[in-house]
This record gives structure tokens, sequence and C-alpha cells, in this order.
């Protein structure tokens, strides 16, 4: 499979198991999960071609592992980033002293006043590292990157998350923890 149409399979399933699944009529379970043949089949009638290993190709190459099978490759889910209400049954984490969000320049002042809100998502996404995070920033414009004191947040009895691909996940991000 080239490179182009591992990426045209990939933002299709992140339409599909994010966001839309409906657009193939795709049952997603409470967990997030589609069967792995019904995804198929119904992304086929939709006109998106693809085989059991483009999908395997897609789920292993993928960089941000946006995409997850169960242990018998039966099902398949996005990690995290849905704005359709799904149960990822995350387990609430510690974590690190400071995490970091990339935005673009023209959001800061409204992050600055407002915090950073999860808007159509289910949480807000933290980044590890600054690297991560710029790429993130850099899909919206001009990157810039935010220190999050993610210690104090927890201390504060914030509750964080941590999905199956590294991505720090959190309600709501108040403006007093966060550092441009």
């Amino acid at each position: 499979m080239t490179e182009i149409e591992n990426k045209r399979i990939s933002k299709f399933l992140s339409l599909i198991l994010r966001h839309q699944p409906e657009n193939i009529q795709l049952k997603l379970d409470e967990n997030g999960w589609a069967d792995v043949s019904e995804l198929i089949t119904k992304s086929a009638k939709g006109r998106m071609h693809f085989s059991f290993e483009d999908l395997e190709e897609v789920v292993e190459t993928n960089n941000k592992k946006r995409f997850a099978f169960n242990e018998d490759k039966t099902r398949i889910r996005a990690s995290q980033g849905h704005s359709i209400a799904i149960d990822l049954d995350l387990k609430a984490a510690q974590p690190p002293d400071f995490l970091y969000h990339g935005t673009a320049e023209a959001n800061i002042s409204s992050i600055l006043e407002n915090g950073i809100e999860k808007r159509t998502r289910q949480h807000v996404h933290l980044s590890a590292d600054k690297e991560t995070a710029t790429k993130v920033g850099m899909r919206h414009g001009k990157p810039v990157i935010l220190t999050i004191r993610t210690k104090a947040m927890h201390e504060a009895g914030i509750i964080f998350f941590l999905s199956a691909n590294g991505v720090w996940l959190t309600d709501f991000v108040e403006p007093q923890y966060i550092s441009k």
C-alpha cells in the first residue's frame, strides 16, 4: 500500500471511528469498538475499499497510534478524540508535573482568559513532550506551546486519564494552570 493510500484510509477511519459512524451505518459499542468485518464491508459499500491487511498496516504504522485492535483483531476503535459519546473505559492516572498543549497563536488570548475547553470532543488533549505539542499546534496555524501545571491540577483534585496511545486527557484546564 502506498503512503498516500495509507493516509487516505487513516483519515477515513478517524472520521468513522471518532465522529460519524452513521456515514456507513457502522455500529460502535459503548466503548467505541467496531467489528472489523463489518467495518471493511460497510466501508466498501460506501466506496472506501481496503483489506484486512491494509487495515492492519494503518493501525501498525500510524505514528500517533490513533487506532487499536482488540487482542484477536476482530474489533477496532479510535484511541481517543471522539466527538460522539463513548466510554473508553480509561482509568484515572497521575500525570507528570507538567504537560504541554499545542495551539495556534490566534487562540492564545482566549485560552489565557478562558482556559482550554474540550469543545466538541470528550476531553482536552495534552502531550507529554513539546515536540508532539508543536506538531499539534502546527495543524491550526503558527504554533504556540503552552505549559500546563498538571501536578498542581492533580493536587487540586482534577482527574487525568492516559489514553492507549499516550495522550493525556482531562475535562478542562483552568487559566491559572497555563503558562505561555
